[in-house]
């Protein structure tokens, strides 16, 4: 919306939202998530065309063009629990929107949703209308969190699906004319509602399978001596393959991925195709597998126990430049060190104590309710878990280092200063193949680095399948 404000000062942006403290957030000179470049653009329009409100009635009355950006969290309990969509905050905004109407309107789905979503708006909508005529269009989010206002500025493709009937052609030219603004015609498509909708949920799968199987190959790699970046390499420069996400890690994160694959995997169960469902569940088997794999060399490779000993965890968000921690690997990672009893010291600079510590005890799913239904910020916290300001006092006295996001920083730390201050034998997890390994090595660090050929110290420790 802010991107939206900047590039089209003609047309008068409203982003509500029923949580106070959020508005007030976006209104302060704090905004309420971190985003390179996001800073600049809404203080450029805020005020003039881009304005943030917690009067919702009001707003979606006078809109022309109503965006619904909603969670859409994976089901918890009843039928399709941890698989389907939950869909409440979805109805509940088309309820809003069909009641507050007075004159007729375009509402753009822009929540990544199940296929078929547009179907019950529209039922939802058109049963509550009053004579009031609403056209549905999805419109889905192709953004990368850290790259987001890049991403917009010069878009991929920009998505518009809608019904084909004239209503929805004419709606769909009224969405593009705003996108038109900086969008050059040929990135605009258009399809029909439905292709739309499946359109996001194929892509963001596509995505994580290559992140999954660059993952099995490093498992391969490290049975056999190979290295997983020169594989990589070799077959990123096929140009039917491409380099793009080939970077083996410790698993993928993020508010997308997982829940969309499970979605996607829901609704091939309901569409009777239980076999593409088994392929698409399989990608997020590896990814679990690849964090289990991780901890598990952890442990062995200290000689198998860390209970009572210092590990530091450098980055906790599931991805750099961002302070984003949904589904982040580093969750399922601290939750198998401490399962084992290790002293875990957190460092990230982009994510608080307080988001660090509910996360740690949070259920899974339950990061995607709407803040004020989350659980509340914990009264005990986990009590093996400690908070650092830097790198060098998270690792002070640890037996061991796990970086867990890619941050720059890790790059270009002192590691010499860092060995003086830790407990040997000193020991480096490298989850995102940041360090270079054989510096650190002379250093005197023993080395675990994702899909590369092992460390002698840890092929005499064999992790325990």
């Amino acid at each position: 919306m802010a991107v939206i404000a900047l590039k089209c000062s003609d047309i008068e942006v409203v982003v509500v939202d029923i949580s106070e403290p959020r508005i007030a957030a976006w209104n302060s000179d704090q905004l309420p998530i971190y985003e390179p470049g996001l800073d600049d653009v809404v203080k450029q329009c805020r005020g003039k065309n881009l304005f943030f409100s917690t009067d919702v009635e009001k707003h979606v009355a006078e809109a022309d063009i109503v965006f619904v950006s909603v969670n859409t969290p994976t089901k918890t309990q009843g039928l399709g629990a941890g698989k389907a969509a939950d869909l409440t905050y979805w109805e509940s905004a088309a309820r809003t929107i069909a009641d507050v109407s007075k004159s007729d309107k375009i509402v753009v789905e822009k929540s990544t949703v199940p296929v078929k979503t547009a179907e019950a708006i529209e039922k939802i909508l058109t049963h509550n209308s009053k004579g009031i005529k609403f056209q549905i269009l999805s419109n889905p989010e192709f953004l990368a969190e850290g790259t987001a206002i890049e991403d917009l500025f010069q878009p991929d493709r920009v998505l518009i699906g809608g019904r084909e009937t004239p209503e929805g052609q004419k709606a769909i030219q009224s969405l593009k004319s705003v996108y038109a603004h900086w969008v050059p015609e040929d990135r605009i498509l258009t399809t029909n509602l439905w292709s739309a909708e499946l359109s996001k949920l194929a892509a963001n799968a596509f995505l994580a399978q290559r992140i999954s199987s660059v993952n099995a190959m490093s498992a391969l790699c490290e049975a056999t001596g190979a290295d997983v970046a020169e594989v990589s390499y070799a077959i990123g420069k096929d140009s039917r393959i491409g380099p793009k996400f080939l970077n083996a890690s410790v698993g993928f994160g993020g508010s997308c991925f997982q829940k969309d694959i499970l979605n996607l995997v829901y609704i091939c169960e309901c569409n009777g195709l239980p076999e593409v469902a088994e392929y698409w569940k399989q990608v997020i088997k590896i990814n679990d597998h690849q964090k289990s794999r991780f901890v598990n060399r952890v442990v062995s490779s200290m000689f198998n126990t860390v209970s009572q000993k210092k590990i530091a965890i450098l980055g906790f968000a599931f991805k750099k430049d961002t302070g984003d921690t949904r589904e982040t690997p580093a969750i399922d990672v601290c939750k198998g060190l401490l399962g084992d009893k290790a002293v875990l010291s957190i460092y990230d600079p982009q994510v608080t104590e307080d988001q660090i510590q509910r996360d740690l005890i949070m259920k899974k799913f339950d990061w995607d309710h709407p803040l004020h239904l989350q659980p509340k910020s914990p009264k005990s916290s986990v009590k093996q878990v400690s908070i650092a300001w830097d790198a060098y006092e998270a690792t002070k006295g640890a037996h061991g280092i796990c970086i867990l996001t890619e941050w720059e920083e890790f790059k270009t730390i002192d590691y010499k200063k860092i060995y003086d201050s830790m407990q040997k034998p000193a020991f480096v997890f490298d989850g995102r193949n940041v360090v270079n390994a054989e510096a650190l090595r002379e250093i005197g660090f023993i080395v675990y680095s994702i899909g590369k050929p092992l460390d002698a110290w840890l092929k005499d420790m064999p992790a325990i399948a």
